[in-house]
């Protein structure tokens, strides 16, 4: 009886390998289902970006569309985001489109105000570079994030080790004064100068990335690899607070900040093969992938701790009247194509439990209560986002980059899949 049972287990255990093996390996019917909608939905956002001259970035309260200039940080999700739909479709309309709205945001080569130059170029220009077949352009493009890459070492201080994030500023809640923060969202920038290194042989690029990433790795991490937004430093590079901005508490995990840490230090293993930051990125994937509070879609609730006994927050949220816990689609969106980019980079089970989870999380964004519906949501895929609740701002609404790190999750994923 006993070998009976054992031997029905061990077969059940096989079939579910089998199952999850061929779960993982056969390309998924809602990639190109998902691409034939976000092509005819962008062409609807299109044409009312068009009428404000403005890159889109999410609704307002109200519903209208909320654009923006080439010198705000998310100016360059949209252009990327139709390279992305390009690339699949060979739509010359599109196309076209993303040529217009990349060489739109030229001037911010020179954006030095904040960090974030890295997502407005290298998401934009980066892409073009990858998709389009224009010799000529593809040449000028380079130039343009050498340019950019450029500009975003004048933010850099060799002494402290790391890029600033935002310029002198008191913190959210007025009680800190941050002399040199640095936000987790950091680590995103640094792909565009790993980039510029190996465009021009110039190593220096890649050095300061190095040197930011391994500061962040020591200063952002708790002990269990769940992580703070913001970390402000001394002038000899020793943390001096670790707080939150955009997070519920200082001891709590925002959602968006944990994949931002995925995403960042996976992309550094990828460029620079040190197996710290390849130990640092499984590890902030484990903490995100098995915490309780994950809801079963696996789209994660804005912060992990918000509400939850021991994190107290500083900000109110009584006014916001919310009698829900808002949902994140562009945490989830950025993690699961972080690892699926990480299941490249591993083997075994450990490649495959990475492959399942993005796959099954991009699934759940393409379906219905997430993904919208022809010329709703003001033309933006993804519903259902945050972008700082202790700010009160942008809550359970689209936004841009959600958008463009879901489409990227569906071309990585359609890329394996060939």
């Amino acid at each position: 009886m006993n070998k009976r049972k054992s031997g029905l287990r061990t077969l059940f255990v096989v079939a579910s390998s089998l199952i999850a093996l061929s779960f993982t390996n056969q390309k998924p019917s809602f990639i190109d289902a998902s691409f034939k909608a976000a092509e005819k939905q962008y062409q609807f956002l299109e044409t009312a970006a068009e009428k404000q001259q403005k890159f889109p970035r999410t609704l307002s309260p109200a519903g209208k569309l909320v654009g923006t200039d080439e010198w705000d940080w998310t100016g360059g999700f949209f252009p990327g985001s139709l390279w992305y739909i390009y690339n699949h479709t060979h739509n010359k309309e599109t196309e076209a489109a993303a040529i217009k709205w990349t060489e739109a945001l030229e001037k911010a080569k020179d954006l030095d105000q904040h960090h974030d130059i890295g997502f407005v170029m290298y998401c934009s220009y980066g892409n073009a570079i990858k998709y389009l077949k224009d010799p000529k352009k593809v040449a000028a493009y380079k130039d343009i994030l050498i340019h950019s890459a450029n500009t975003a070492l004048k933010r850099y201080n060799p002494q402290v080790g790391v890029i600033k994030s935002w310029n002198e500023k008191k913190s959210w809640d007025g009680k800190t004064l941050w002399k040199y923060p640095v936000i987790i969202d950091n680590m995103m920038n640094l792909e565009m100068l790993c980039y510029v290194s190996d465009l021009t042989g110039d190593a220096k690029y890649k050095d300061v990335a190095i040197s930011h990433a391994t500061q962040t790795m020591k200063n952002h991490f708790r002990k269990d690899y769940s992580t703070y937004h913001v970390v402000d430093y001394d002038a000899n590079g020793h943390a001096i607070h670790q707080q939150t901005n955009q997070g519920y508490a200082d001891n709590s995990t925002w959602a968006r900040g944990q994949a931002w840490a995925i995403y960042g230090f996976t992309m550094m293993y990828r460029e620079t093969k040190k197996p710290e930051f390849l130990k640092t990125a499984k590890a902030a994937a484990k903490f995100y992938m098995t915490h309780p509070n994950l809801p079963k879609d696996k789209i994660p609730y804005w912060d992990f701790n918000a509400g939850k006994p021991g994190y107290k927050s500083d900000a109110d949220f009584s006014s916001l009247n919310l009698n829900f816990v808002p949902r994140d689609a562009s945490a989830a969106a950025i993690v699961a194509s972080a690892l699926i980019e990480l299941s490249t980079l591993t083997t075994g089970t450990e490649s495959k439990s990475y492959l399942t989870f993005a796959q099954e999380s991009l699934e759940t964004l393409s379906g219905s209560t997430y993904f919208a519906k022809y010329a709703t949501n003001g033309g933006f895929l993804l519903r259902h986002s945050v972008g700082s609740l202790p700010h009160h701002s942008e809550i359970d609404v689209p936004l841009t980059y959600a958008d463009y790190y879901y489409l990227e999750g569906l071309t990585r994923l359609n890329e394996l899949k060939k």
